[in-house]
């Protein structure tokens, strides 16, 4: 049966357990070996020849990965408006971090709605204009949010 070597490994048992063993001289058994001077010494001050750990040095704090699942379960938000809400009790979250943890746990992507179909948007002819408008609650009060997307951006508008 072979060896599981990390990703970035370059050398196996064989060659740790060689390198361990040799007097000659790190320069003549990186030439050797293919490897660099500083892999060479490296290999030569440990004590083992299996892969050293090459993952996180410190553990991931469970209690935060926890919330961060419970609260995706519970409200199914998209991951931008997680980031949002999450970021005030965990202040160091980025989007990455929490699509990676969320991946993780296999919750990256939202579930299909039973039923819902996604519609294409009404095609236009060139010239008119589409708007949109999104209402948001927050504490101030209503925000509505517009955008405008016309038929072809580089087309003036007529009748404006």
């Amino acid at each position: 049966m072979g060896q599981i070597l990390h990703g970035t490994a370059t050398t196996t048992h064989a060659i740790r357990a060689a390198i361990q063993r040799s007097k000659t001289s790190l320069k003549d058994l990186a030439a050797q070996h293919g490897l660099n001077q500083k892999t060479v010494a490296k290999g030569r001050k440990r004590a083992f020849i299996h892969d050293a750990p090459m993952g996180p040095k410190t553990v991931r704090s469970t209690a935060e990965e926890a919330m961060v699942v419970a609260f995706r379960n519970h409200t199914l938000l998209p991951l931008d408006d997680c980031l949002y809400a999450l970021q005030a009790a965990i202040p160091h979250l980025t989007r990455s971090s929490l699509h990676r943890r969320l991946q993780r746990h296999g919750i990256n992507r939202l579930p299909e709605i039973a039923g819902a179909r996604r519609q294409p948007f009404k095609r236009y002819p060139i010239g008119y204009f589409h708007i949109d408008i999104a209402e948001v609650r927050t504490e101030e009060g209503k925000l509505y949010l517009l955008w405008r997307w016309t038929g072809a951006p580089s087309m003036p508008l007529h009748g404006w």
